[in-house]
């Protein structure tokens, strides 16, 4: 038995499809779930260090402003949204 499919034809529906979906439940959140927008930032801090008597030692500590978050989650489930999709989910709860 033979496959005949295009496999980049075949992973480009499966990704329009997962597309559609992600954009629905952004577009159409379930009322009965929890809503709540979440996002996580890698903090950073900037460390300096001086060489005293053959060792590495600190002698500065400056934690560096995180970026803004670039993605965002809802508790319900939808993961991966902009800023203007997260915004999008919660005021279709509205």
């Amino acid at each position: 038995m033979t496959d005949d499919r295009d496999p980049e034809a075949t992973l480009e529906e499966w990704k329009d499809s997962m597309q559609a979906d992600h954009e629905a439940a952004i577009r159409n959140p379930d009322p009965n779930d929890d809503h709540r927008i979440e996002s996580v930032v890698q903090a950073s801090v900037r460390i300096g260090f001086a060489y005293e008597e053959g060792d590495l030692v600190e002698s500065s500590r400056e934690r560096v402003d995180p970026p803004e978050p670039e993605l965002f989650s809802c508790i319900c489930g939808v993961r991966g949204m902009t800023r203007e999709e997260a915004t999008a989910h919660m005021a279709a709860m509205q």
